[in-house]
This record gives structure tokens, sequence and C-alpha cells, in this order.
């Protein structure tokens, strides 16, 4: 096998083989078939174009069919007398349409809750020129309520026929399933005439055949028969028209065929190139990402699908850009809908911060160091890891932000962002009480490793901090310092095991919601004065 390590030259010898080979069997087959059955070929594509004839004509039927079974389906909707009514107007309004006619049977009326609709029937009105389709409007029972009809023009109808292609013509009519006279395009000509040879010749192929071709000196007429509905059309062109359009394409066809290579060869090249380019670009690109140089975005010079691989490249490099940048700000612990909404912030993108108050969480198992030190590494770790998934599972589903894993302790956050204060008070008192409920998962034996239940204290605070980007240019964290935090800290060693003990400011905004099992006051280091605090066993 021929190895070729440039792109370009593989696309173009890839794409060039296959064109040569194969539009030189086409010119050669074509020109020995041209040759051996002018007739055959131009029947064939005859029979073709009435066959996209009659579909064109079947399908603008087939449009009034499907509006009278969706009126009658539209009895069971709520609103039935409404959509109905639309149907009908619609129905009214295709193109053609000369007539739609409405009627109810004594044991109907207008609104009665039809199903369904009868096959279609269809009947050619007097002095109407125009072709009747009706149906007749069925109940739950398959009893009939009502019928409606619908009169297309013929003359509409007859412009479906007049096609231009191989077989190019304005001599076509429309005749019954019995080869009987309906329209004609040209209305100084029809097929009147009983003895008409051409007539006889079309009415007998009808009624043996689906569609066929009848041969004269000086003329062709093709007839095909519509599947769904009783009509055949009726289609005649001069020979002359025929075959001369044949013979041309039989001569024109091998100069067409060095003139399309060379303007492919032509078109590759120009294609190519920068295709290729793209390409290169992007894996160029891609091995700099490799390296973490993410770098800025490609350009997207097109709109096809390298220009959308382009596109979506360069989002998934943001992507990671804006993945890496929350990892190193936020950590993997904050909700993906709360770090968008911080990202909004200023300060989440540089280094400091602003002052706000927010709501401050410690939460601490109870004796844990004496109970690790009668446990194995192991034992210790897998414990850890078992409280720490849970707890991390429910504080990021009350979007609360994790600052940091202090030992067995967890120190965590909830902004108020675009929500009140109280309301973050609530959502923090709620997630308080989802980790004090998850702490029973935790102590479930997973039968791995032997562990004694865990005990949670948790501490709430509100308060005023300085949140924002804390640390250097080279490692910063999105986290929260001030006198509050070290507050929440004192006031979560004041909880017993699986308490959950709140500051003042949080009793005063939602003590109406709360249900407290004590109030004690205490003397927290680093404030004179005793502080009232409050264990809270559930809100209402």
């Amino acid at each position: 096998m021929i190895k070729m390590k440039s792109l370009q030259k593989k696309m173009i010898v890839f794409l060039v083989l296959p064109v040569v080979v194969i539009l030189s069997s086409i010119g050669i087959a074509g020109f020995f078939y041209i040759r051996s059955g002018l007739s055959n070929l131009w029947q064939q594509v005859a029979v073709l174009q009435m066959e996209r004839a009659a579909q064109r004509l079947e399908t603008r039927l087939n449009g009034s069919i499907n509006l009278i079974e969706s009126f009658a389906r539209a009895g069971h909707e709520p609103a039935a007398g409404e959509i109905q009514e639309w149907i009908f107007r619609e129905l009214q309004r295709q193109d053609g349409v000369s007539r739609v006619r409405l009627t109810w049977q004594e044991a109907g009326k207008a609104g009665t809750r039809t199903a369904k609709a009868a096959p279609p029937t269809y009947f050619y009105p007097e002095h109407a020129d125009a072709l009747g389709l009706g149906s007749d409007l069925l109940d739950d029972a398959g009893q009939p309520v009502g019928r409606i009809e619908v009169q297309v023009k013929f003359d509409s109808l007859m412009q479906d026929l007049l096609v231009s292609s191989w077989m190019r013509t304005n001599d076509a009519c429309l005749l019954d399933d019995q080869g009987n006279y309906l329209a004609h395009a040209d209305a100084g000509r029809t097929l009147r005439d009983n003895q008409d040879p051409v007539r006889l010749a079309i009415m007998r192929g009808i009624k043996e055949k689906p569609y066929g071709i009848i041969s004269e000196r000086s003329q062709v007429t093709g007839f095909y028969r519509l599947k769904g509905a009783p009509l055949a059309i009726v289609l005649h062109a001069q020979r002359q028209q025929v075959i001369t359009p044949v013979l041309h394409f039989g001569l024109i066809y091998p100069l067409a065929g060095i003139m399309s290579l060379l303007l492919i060869l032509l078109f590759l090249r120009m294609g190519v190139r920068p295709l290729v380019r793209s390409i290169q670009e992007i894996s160029q690109k891609a091995a700099q990402v490799a390296q973490g140089n993410y770098g800025d975005p490609l350009p997207v010079r097109s709109q096809d699908e390298i220009g959308r691989l382009t596109r979506t490249f360069n989002d998934m490099v943001t992507g990671l850009k804006e993945r890496d940048f929350v990892t190193d700000t936020f950590g993997r612990y904050v909700d993906p809908e709360i770090a968008r909404k911080l990202l909004q912030r200023p300060e989440a993108s540089r280094l400091g911060g602003e002052k706000r108050e927010v709501v401050i969480l410690f939460a601490d198992i109870r004796g844990f160091t004496p109970l690790a030190e009668g446990l194995s590494p192991e034992a210790t770790i897998h414990l850890m890891n078992r409280f720490f998934s849970e707890m991390i599972e429910v504080i990021q589903r009350h979007h609360g932000i994790i600052v940091d894993f202090l030992g067995d302790a967890i120190l965590a956050f909830f902004d108020p962002l675009d929500t009140t204060l109280p309301h973050t008070m609530r959502q923090a008192l709620r997630c308080s009480l989802d980790m004090q409920q998850a702490m029973g998962e935790v102590n479930i034996p997973d039968g791995k490793m032997a562990a004694p239940p865990l005990n949670l204290g948790v501490g709430l605070h509100a308060g005023e901090v300085v949140v924002g980007n804390i640390g250097s240019e080279n490692r910063a964290k999105y986290g929260i310092i001030g006198s509050a935090v070290n507050l929440a800290s004192r006031i979560q060693s004041q909880a017993q095991g699986g308490e959950i003990v709140i500051s003042p400011p949080i009793y005063r905004h939602v003590y109406q919601d709360l249900v407290v099992k004590r109030e004690f006051k205490t003397k927290l280091k680093g404030i004179q004065e005793p502080i009232m605090l409050y264990a809270i066993q559930n809100m209402v």
C-alpha cells in the first residue's frame, strides 16, 4: 500500500481517482447505451417524469385528506369547536380549493365528538370544472355523523403536470381512471373525440397497467395512473424534442467530463489547502493544550464542518480553562451553578475581595481524636472519606461553598448572592439539619472496616467577613476571613454531639421558623460578655 504523509496529497488522490473512474465508466457505458436504445432511455426518464408529476398531484390531494382527518380527530380535543373551525379555514385556503362543504346528519350537529374520517371518495361535480373529494365523519362507534367535501379546480391541478425536464411540454391533460377526459392544459385542444387512436390507446393502457408510453412517428405520449386517486395524467411531446437532447448528451458528455475533471482538480486544490491548514492548526493547538498552554482561540475561517470543528475546539479549550480556573479558585467542592454566579462577581477573578454578610458553618466530629487513636490508619482514612463524601453532597445540594477541611472539621459558608440574608440563613439551617440526618448513613456499617458511630457538632453564625480570593498570584483560593469566622468556630465548640448551635443574629431573623432544643449563655474566647446561644432541634 502506498503511504503518503501529506493529508493534502491523500485527499487529492483518493478523491480524484474515484471521480475519474466513475465519470469514465458512466461516459463509456452511457455512450453505448444511448446508441443501442435511445427510445428505452427516454421511456424510463419519461415514466420517472410522470411519476414525479403524479406525486406532486397526490401530495396536493393528500394535503386536503390530511386536514379532513385532522378535522375528525380534533373532535376529541377540549377545544374541539375552535380547532375544527381553524382546520376548516385552512381547507378553504388550500391552493386551488374552490369550495369546502361541511354537512351534519340529523343525528349529529356542529361540535359532535368525531373520532376519525372514513376513507375518501372522489366525485366530479357538474359544471364545476373541479375534482371533488369527500369523506364521512365518524363517531367513536364508527357511525357517520357528518360529511365534509372539498372541490379542487382542475386548472390548479394542471399546474402540477406542466413539467420542464427531459420531457419539455405544455401539452398535458387529466383523465379519470376509465380514460374519460377531465381537463387539458391547452383549452384549445381536448381528447373528446372518442375515435381518436391516441385516446383509444390511452384508455386501453390505463385499464391494463399503471403507466405506459405510446410512440408514434411524430409524437410520443405517456400516461400514468395515480395510486391514491381515480385519476390518470397524460403528457404529449414531439419526438424531435425527445431525441435531440439525448443526442446532444451523447456528443457533449466526453468534453464535459474532461472539463469537469479540470474543474475538480482546481477546486480540490483551492479547497484542500485551507482544510489541511485548519487541521494542522488544530493539531498544533491540541499539542499546546496538552501541555497546559491554552493561548488564544483559533480563528474560525468558514461555516462548514471544519469551521464548526474549530469553533467546538475553541469552546472545549474555553471550558477547560474555566474548569481549571474554577478548580484552582473554588476547589472541587463548589456546586457548578454557584461557581458560575461567583464568576460574575469582580472579586472572583482577582486577588482581594469585598466585605459582606454571609452565613458561616463550622462542623466537627465530637471526640474524634481519641477515637482515631484506637483505629488503624486505613480505617481512619476510610471513615473520614465516608464522612466527607456525605457532607460534601449535602452542602453542595444546599448551594454552600466549602472553604476548607480542617482535620475532621468542615468550614463552609452560604453567600446570599442574589437573595436575602434571612433566606440564606434558612438555607444554612436546612443544610445543617440534613448533615445531622446524613450522619445516619455515615454510621451504617459498610462491611469493609469496623468503626464506632460518629457524632457531629454544627455551629452557625452570620456576620460580616471579607469574601474573595485569598493567596498569591500563583496560588489563590476563594474563601472568607474575619472575626466572624473565628466566632463561628467557637460557637461550634459549644455544640454537643448531634446538635446544631446558632448565634443570636441568626436566631433574631428566623426564630419563628425554629424549634429550639435548649438555649444557654456562655463565655466565648475573645468576647468579654457572655453570649446567648441556641441549640436547634428542627424547623417548622
